[in-house]
């Protein structure tokens, strides 16, 4: 027969649900342990009177891999929702003190990764309560967290059109095409874009944003782009570049170091840079929490402090 409400209240407590989360999330006793600070005995013992509680097993062994029953995915989904709700009342309470609080999770796409420690860095002085984390992800991954409503805000450029999303452009994200240090292109009193794109061009896997931007500027100069070879970040593609493997289109910020150094050269050729926009970005229904919502005022508020640091760090 169920436990009453009031039985079950007071079997349970909230460092249960704590250890119970930390084992769910990361699938281990030990390093549900090491998170929480407690052996794995300990861990165990928590987990153990959960189970008593509850009159029904959480997790299982299968060979030597930890699985949840159907009965801990039911209290996965019920501590989520306690958890979301503290969340929520913390961030509450700080703002009836007139203060913001909280998590905030932001994503960027790799490309952007250049730019949000710079827009952090003020912002956690103004607000020195929020939590943040911050994924570094490709424009795919990107995308799908963006359709499950999964983060609070989405940092990259070339925002998808046509569908119910809130963005904010607050930077230029400049491509420059470069070549490495002594490339026979450099001789040259002038280059045409089709002469750049033939010398074994490097490019961003398909369907990252700056490879999308290089060939939707291909497409409308109806320019031939076939690249030698594909790579999976921006970082891989510089380092392809220095190494002498072929010439690309990069993210301006994310080679500064090597333009200084004169171990890359960017290219003066028609058409480029090609000028994108980061943004911030969430989807249309989401209601912001106090922490998106005082994040998206601070952008805002500093779109031209931000553009104004930038150009002072591409000069």
């Amino acid at each position: 027969m169920p436990l009453s409400i009031q039985k079950l209240a007071n079997r349970l407590t909230f460092r249960q649900l704590q250890v119970f989360k930390a084992v769910y999330d990361l699938k281990s006793y030990s390093k549900a342990g090491e998170l929480l600070g407690l052996t794995q005995p300990a861990v165990s013992s928590q987990v153990r009177h959960l189970e008593q509680a509850l009159e029904m097993p959480m997790f299982e062994y299968v060979g030597r891999k930890l699985y949840c029953t159907a009965a801990g995915e039911e209290m996965a989904a019920c501590v989520r929702s306690v958890f979301h709700e503290l969340a929520d009342m913390q961030n509450r309470l700080a703002a009836l003190e007139g203060r913001v609080a909280g998590d905030l999770r932001l994503v960027a796409v790799s490309t952007a990764q250049y730019v949000v420690p710079y827009l952090l860095r003020s912002f956690l002085e103004q607000n020195p309560q929020v939590n943040i984390s911050v994924a570094v992800v490709n424009r795919a991954t990107a995308l799908e967290r963006l359709n499950e409503n999964s983060d609070d805000l989405v940092i990259m450029g070339m925002v998808p059109q046509g569908k119910p999303l809130t963005s904010l452009p607050f930077l230029d994200n400049e491509l420059v095409p470069v070549v490495p240090a002594g490339h026979p292109l450099l001789e040259q009193g002038s280059v045409s874009p089709d002469e750049f794109l033939d010398s074994q061009l490097l490019t961003r896997e398909s369907g990252s944003g700056s490879r999308l931007a290089l060939e939707v500027y291909c497409q409308k100069h109806r320019l031939k782009m076939e690249p030698v070879m594909e790579l999976g970040s921006n970082d891989a593609v510089k380092h392809a570049v220095l190494a002498g493997l072929g010439v690309a289109v990069i993210p301006k910020l994310s080679i500064l170091s090597e333009l200084a150094l004169g171990s890359l050269t960017a290219l003066d050729i028609k058409g480029f840079p090609l000028r994108r926009s980061w943004c911030v970005v969430h989807p249309q229904g989401r209601h912001p929490t106090p922490a998106m919502k005082a994040f998206i005022d601070y952008i805002q508020r500093n779109i031209a402090e931000f553009d104004s640091l930038f150009r002072r760090l591409g000069s």
